[in-house]
C-alpha cells in the first residue's frame, strides 16, 4: 500500500492521469485477494501494485484505457475458469474489479487583473479547475481561490500551458502579445483573449504579421466567451466560464428548449 499510495502522489504532483484497479469480490479460487489494487498509468501499463497476472492483468488495463477515455469507473467480471473466453488462468473461480480513472483537474491560467479576472477565478474553481494568476497586480487578497499567484514575471516567461490546459488573457495590451505568442506556441486546448472586436482583430493582424499560420490564429477565441449580451464584468466572466465548460464538456451551445428530444422507441 505504501508503495501504491507514492507513485499516486507522484502521479497527482505532476498531474498525469491514471486508473486505480480494486479487487472488490473473488468468487471460487484465485491469485489476487480482495481488496487487491493496481495502478494503471495512460499507456495501460501496471506501474504499482497487483490484481492477478495473465490476461486478468490485460483485461484490466483495457478497462482502464477506456475508463480514463471516457471518465467514467466501472466493474469488469473476470471469468478465471475459462481459458478461451476467460482470463486464460482456469483457477476455478471469478473475480470483480472496480476501475476508477482519476484525472487531474483541468488547469487554468489566467494572465492579468479586474474584476472580470477575479470573477472569472472565482467561477473557475466552482467549475472544478486549478487556476493559476499571472499579473505583476495579482494578489491573495484578490485572487482567494487560486492555486498559484505569479507576480514577478513582466514578459510572461512562466506561461507553460500543457495539453489540455486553459488560457485566458486579459492583459489590457500591455501583455497581449507576449501571452498569445507564449499560448500559441503551446498545446493548449483552450486560448481565449479579453477583448473588444477590434482590438481582438489588430491583434491577431500583428501576430499573423510576425508568421503565425491561419490555422494558429484561429485556435485564439477573441473576443472571449459565448454571446450572452454581457455587459457587467461579472457577466463578461460568466460568458467566458460558460465557453469553458462547452469546450471542455463537447458542448455545442444551443439552447436546451431547443434540442429535440429523442423518441421513444
Amino acid at each position: 500500500m505504501p508503495e501504491i499510495l507514492n507513485h499516486q502522489l507522484e502521479l497527482h504532483k505532476t498531474r498525469r492521469p491514471y486508473a486505480l484497479a480494486t479487487v472488490v469480490e473473488i468468487l471460487g479460487s484465485s491469485s489476487a485477494k480482495p481488496a487487491a489494487k493496481a495502478l494503471i498509468d495512460a499507456a495501460g501499463k501496471v506501474i504499482a501494485g497487483w490484481i492477478g497476472g495473465g490476461c486478468a492483468q490485460s483485461m484490466v488495463s483495457k478497462a482502464a484505457l477506456e475508463c480514463l477515455e471516457i471518465g467514467e469507473p466501472c466493474v469488469i467480471e473476470i471469468d478465471l475458469t475459462d481459458e478461451i473466453f476467460g482470463a486464460g488462468m482456469p483457477c476455478g473461480g471469478s473475480m470483480r474489479v472496480y476501475v476508477e480513472p482519476v484525472l487531474p483537474k483541468p488547469l487554468l491560467w489566467l494572465m492579468g487583473h479586474g474584476r472580470i479576472v477575479e470573477s472569472l477565478c472565482e467561477f473557475a474553481h466552482r467549475l472544478g479547475f486549478d487556476v493559476i494568476v499571472n499579473d505583476a497586480q495579482a494578489s491573495v487578497e484578490h485572487f482567494a481561490k487560486a492555486g498559484q499567484i505569479i507576480s514577478d514575471d513582466s514578459r510572461y516567461q512562466q506561461l507553460l500551458p500543457q495539453p489540455g490546459d486553459f488560457v485566458v488573457i486579459a492583459t489590457h495590451h500591455k501583455g497581449d502579445y507576449d501571452s498569445l505568442t507564449r499560448a500559441l506556441h503551446s498545446e493548449a486546448h483552450y486560448i481565449a483573449l479579453v477583448s473588444s472586436r477590434k482590438r481582438a482583430q489588430l491583434v491577431l493582424k500583428r501576430l499573423g504579421q510576425e508568421g503565425f499560420s491561419e490555422a494558429s490564429l484561429a485556435r485564439v477565441r477573441a473576443p472571449a466567451g459565448l454571446d450572452l449580451a454581457a455587459k457587467l464584468p461579472e457577466e463578461i466572466a460568466l460568458a467566458i466560464a460558460a465557453e469553458m465548460v462547452l469546450v471542455r464538456r463537447g458542448g455545442i451551445g444551443t439552447p436546451l428548449s431547443r434540442v429535440l428530444p429523442v423518441p421513444d422507441r
